[in-house]
């Protein structure tokens, strides 16, 4: 299941070759996940403030299956899962109608700032991470 974010390439995204330019595509997925905090009550500018706990990313990767053009209108099924205490994974799945366009996912490590040593993710991450499991919605940009 999961969350699910509409998105409609821009040609900025896009290359000399007229499709999305290969880092283009790991950022619509953040912006997927960013969208996914925010759609699970999550205040995105403390998070990504980093005031005292951060969640860098520490592994990407992306597989592209077709070319996304601008104009083109995807679908971007964002699943997270817990790996231990501190780290989580997301993987993406962008959709071009019932096509599979591309595949990516994130990992990420949850550290306090000051030292910035792991730590246990905290309660409203823990939430955000549970939010998707049971519960698929949809949320989008115009």
């Amino acid at each position: 299941m999961g969350f699910v974010f509409e998105h409609q390439v821009r040609f900025h995204e896009t290359d000399g070759a007229g499709v999305v330019y290969f880092a283009n595509g790991l950022v619509m997925c953040h912006i997927a996940y960013e969208a996914s905090l925010a759609a699970a009550g999550l205040n995105i500018g403390d998070i990504f403030q980093a005031q005292t706990r951060a969640y860098p990313i520490i592994h990407a990767s992306m597989d592209y299956r077709r070319p996304l053009r601008c104009g083109d209108r995807v679908a971007i099924h964002l699943n997270p899962t817990r790996l231990n205490d501190s780290t989580f994974e997301i993987h993406y799945q962008v959709m071009l109608g019932e096509i599979l366009a591309a595949q990516a996912i994130t990992r990420h490590v949850c550290i306090e700032t000051t030292g910035r040593h792991r730590c246990a993710l905290p309660t409203a991450m823990e939430r955000w991470l549970m939010s998707w499991i049971d519960q698929p919605t949809a949320a989008g940009e115009e």
